[in-house]
């Protein structure tokens, strides 16, 4: 043997590419869907801090599938509506199958970033659906009152300011919003028309707002099959290699230490963004 046949033979061998396994990312997409991430709140979904994610999972030159870990109550329908269709854009691009997994919750938006799959699983116990529209606030004008500050506002146009929390409401401003909410609901109706279509079934109104569990979902036609990651994969491709990629964070985020948190104005916003926050797991029981 040659000095170079002995050299080689002590090397760990190198797998050629045909012998590396195919790969199926995942992408976790867990928490409140909002436009603006808070320190003080759980993990939050939006496409500015998910889109890194979701590309590097497409950008596999192994990838035979990617899968979506959503754990959601919903939230901004324009940041759902977003990440949804950026998944489709290079589910088509890459011709990648794409596998959506509800896990404790995929109600609203959630449930909207579930149907840019191919296909829906969940678990037996998961909570979903909830195709309608919400928002919610809070009135405080007599915390005003009570404090003695009497708040000003000036605008050029009368519908410039609605559905101010620190004025009194306006029946005229909640007909606007009501209209406003029959608009979103009608896309959101139409999205998971057209992801689902045939295998809805119409035995219940299905857009009516309310929640499923995964067995009663399959059964709507909401969802799939019954599943999780591990054993859809497993048995769909049984050589792939899974691997998951997490949505990236700075680290000031991940300590709660961002220059919105350290300023006092600031400060009510962010509480209040929590409340509301946890105010949407709350209803169902998370």
């Amino acid at each position: 043997m040659s000095v170079t046949d002995k050299i080689a033979a002590r090397l760990p061998r190198v797998m050629d590419r045909g012998e590396r396994p195919p790969v199926v990312a995942a992408v976790r997409l867990h928490g409140v869907i909002t436009p603006q991430s808070s320190p003080v709140a759980r993990n939050t979904i939006n496409l500015q801090n998910v889109e890194s994610a979701i590309n590097r999972a497409f950008d596999n030159e192994r990838l035979i599938a990617v899968a979506l870990l959503i754990n959601s109550p919903g939230g901004a329908p324009t940041q759902s509506a977003l990440i949804a269709e950026r998944i489709r854009e290079l589910a088509t691009k890459k011709h990648v199958p794409v596998l959506a997994f509800c896990e404790d919750v995929a109600a609203s938006g959630g449930y909207w970033l579930a149907c840019a799959g191919d296909e829906i699983y969940a678990h037996g116990t998961s909570l979903v659906g909830s195709i309608g529209v919400v928002s919610a606030g809070f009135g405080l004008n007599g915390l005003l009152d009570k404090a003695g500050v009497e708040r000003r506002v000036y605008t050029a146009g009368e519908n410039k300011v609605r559905l101010d929390p620190f004025q009194a409401e306006k029946p005229e401003d909640v007909e606007w919003l009501k209209s406003l909410h029959a608009d979103l609901h009608e896309q959101f109706k139409a999205w998971v028309t057209e992801r689902r279509g045939a295998k809805l079934k119409s035995e219940e109104d299905l857009f009516s707002g309310e929640v499923w569990t995964g067995t009663k979902a399959q059964q709507l036609g909401l969802i799939d099959g019954i599943g999780t990651i591990r054993t859809v994969i497993a048995k769909r491709f049984p050589d792939a290699e899974l691997t998951i990629a997490e949505p990236r964070r700075p680290l000031l985020a991940k300590l709660g230490l961002t220059g919105a948190s350290t300023r006092s104005g600031d400060l009510v916003t962010q509480v209040l963004a929590s409340v509301e926050e946890r105010a949407r797991w709350s209803r169902f029981g998370l």
